[in-house]
């Protein structure tokens, strides 16, 4: 075992539920590794329902960000198996998991995506909340023994470059794809639109 390797393994069970962990905290970490997610499709939803052309903008981008993060990361599972910390019999696991690669985490890698196309195009209340999430999510997900904690240092790096990489097909297409989808928004809920209880 190299050393990178023992200092990921040691700071998991520094960070990993134990069997005498508390009822209520493996609770709250496992909504908050399961469902706080969800809430950021709403959030990029409520920016396109009620923002502005900008705001939809922002939230195409963000969706593209995270898509294409997933998808670097399945590239990555595809040449690096990392097992996941019960597939090795280390620490304590409190939420089912399929046993696939563990590096990076899928969740952490949307949320910070997110969280940075968010922060860098303006919106820093939004950004920061998706931040929060991430790292909540990041934590829970450590905590109960289905992720490492290089796992998430490997999803912000690649969010990061998920972000770099989308920016110049942005630069370049970002305008027309946004308008392109205003104008097939605008078609298919005219009807909610016109009564005024969806911005046009």
């Amino acid at each position: 075992m190299n050393k990178l390797e023992a200092f990921n393994q040691a700071l998991f069970l520094a960070i990993n539920g134990t069997l005498v962990s508390p009822a209520w905290q493996i609770g709250t970490a496992v909504l908050v590794a399961d469902y706080v997610i969800y809430l950021v499709p709403l959030l990029l939803l409520g920016l396109w329902l009620w923002g502005n052309e900008g705001q939809r903008s922002l939230a195409i981008r963000a969706f593209a960000v995270a898509m294409f993060g997933l998808g670097l990361n399945q590239l990555i599972g595809l040449v690096y198996e990392h097992p996941r910390p019960f597939m090795i019999g280390l620490g304590h696991a409190f939420l089912a998991h399929a046993p696939d690669s563990s590096f990076p985490s899928d969740h952490a890698t949307v949320l910070i995506g997110i969280a940075l196309t968010l922060l860098l195009g303006g919106a820093r209340w939004w950004g920061g909340l998706t931040l929060l999430a991430g790292v909540s999510v990041a934590w829970a997900r450590v905590f109960l023994g289905v992720h490492f904690p290089m796992d998430m240092l490997g999803a912000v790096l690649v969010a990061c470059a998920a972000y770099v990489l989308i920016a110049p097909a942005w630069h370049l297409a970002g305008v027309a794809v946004t308008r392109w989808t205003i104008t097939v928004y605008r078609k298919l809920l005219a009807r909610p639109i016109d009564l005024g209880w969806l911005r046009r």
